[in-house]
């Protein structure tokens, strides 16, 4: 009889979750004599040409210096087994290389210079190494470096260039270069997304869920490394083993906040916070929907967030040296992005003298509304649409009713227009 053995399929709960490809494929050993799982981690995945994932209970023991007798294990054969744990595999440097281009192809691209403008939607590409794919069409790599400079693996992701929200239909858009790669073997060992910044030891750490969060709201509080876990679920004491000595500020999305609550106690952590920003200021419809920050922080002016930042650090003197990173930084970006255009209304609507009505519709659109950095006209490129916005209401009030001035309110809703 064999005393270790993969436990029988009975249903969906004697299969569990993979360590190494996180799907719920894994078959766990089990003691034979007790029925009890020897470790969460020690088991084979049922998908063996995407993930190969197999920890025998003979590793377990070993690395964990743990004293046994001589009893069999009943193995499948062929075994795909992995040397270690705590080995990782690598991408190619030439495959990260190949990727840094292309951006007039990337939707996420195009999103953030909707968003920010050019020059620092570049800042971003370079900080955080985001790359194009062609695995779908504009597609999105964001790297998981570690400290070493080294390339983990990276996630490819698909948004819609004008929400920024990722492509969920037919099916999530969302794949793993690695898998993509098809490198054979493949020993996946993630470390954070940004980890490489942990090189600049002068700022206190931000964790986020999502790495286009992290991205975002690096540019609304500079003043802080923006880090992202890559899933709700992925709070997990080996990728935090770098932020021991660290201060750490933890966003968790809504309906994640007790969650990252509970796992954040587990991380060995000395000094961190659970932010309750969004759970303080977000309504019970935007709760149900899930709120992340970056959702939150795209309805307000990114410059004056960034011009508080800079003030702060004047008067605190703090002003760090930049940090090198072992890795060639991506080329500017020398395309002009696919901006909106705004759409013009019919020429003969009829205005009455009295404008109220149309200005106070146009304030509360505005005042909800995603409004991009810039924006196309038939007359050329509006640089700063928030300003636009603005300026033109101002006119239309001081001049209700005034038809040398209905120029200014219609401009406005055909914004409106544009943007709904």
């Amino acid at each position: 009889m064999f005393k270790y053995t993969l436990e029988p399929y009975k249903n969906l709960s004697s299969r569990h979750i993979c360590p190494q490809c996180e799907k719920k494929e894994l078959t766990l050993y089990i003691d034979s004599e007790t029925g009890n799982y020897i470790h969460p981690t020690v088991g084979r995945c049922n998908r063996e040409s995407n993930c190969g994932y197999h920890y025998t209970p003979k590793q377990y023991f070993q690395d964990n210096k743990i004293q046994t007798y001589n009893y069999k294990v009943q193995t499948p054969l062929p075994v795909k087994t992995i040397p270690s744990l705590v080995k990782a595999d690598y991408i190619p440097f030439t495959a990260f290389k190949a990727s840094l281009k292309n951006y007039e192809n990337n939707h996420f691209i195009t999103f953030l210079i909707s968003k920010f403008g050019n020059q620092t939607t570049e800042e971003l590409i370079a900080k955080y190494y985001i790359g194009t794919s062609k695995h779908w069409h504009c597609s999105t790599v964001f790297y998981q470096i570690d400290l070493s400079g080294s390339i983990r693996t990276a996630k490819i992701i698909l948004y819609n260039p004008v929400s920024g929200k990722r492509v969920k239909e037919p099916y999530d858009h969302v794949n793993w270069l690695h898998s993509i790669l098809k490198l054979q073997d493949f020993n996946l060992s993630q470390c954070l997304f940004g980890e490489h910044l942990l090189k600049d030891k002068t700022k206190p750490i931000a964790i986020v869920e999502s790495e286009k969060s992290a991205i975002i709201s690096s540019v609304y509080f500079p003043d802080f490394i923006w880090l992202a876990t890559g899933g709700k679920n992925k709070m997990k004491p080996e990728l935090f083993k770098n932020l021991q000595n660290r201060k750490v500020i933890f966003f968790p999305d809504l309906k994640a906040f007790d969650l990252w609550s509970a796992k954040a106690k587990e991380l060995g952590l000395k000094n961190y916070t659970i932010s309750d920003l969004l759970e303080t200021k977000a309504s019970e419809e935007e709760k149900q929907l899930g709120l992340d920050i970056a959702d939150y922080l795209l309805r307000y002016d990114h410059n004056q967030f960034r011009l508080n930042a800079l003030a702060n650090q004047q008067v605190n003197n703090q002003n760090p040296p930049p940090v090198n990173i072992p890795i060639q930084t991506p080329p500017t970006l020398s395309f002009k992005p696919e901006l909106p255009i705004i759409k013009s209304i019919p020429s003969k609507r009829n205005f009455s003298d009295d404008w109220t009505t149309e200005i106070n519709e146009l304030e509360n659109f505005f005042k909800s509304a995603t409004i991009p950095a810039q924006i196309k006209t038939p007359v050329g490129i509006i640089e700063d649409v928030h300003k636009f916005i603005n300026s033109h209401i101002e006119y239309s009030k001081a001049n209700n009713g005034n038809k040398t001035y209905l120029p200014y309110l219609v401009r406005l809703i055909e914004l409106k227009t544009t943007l709904s």
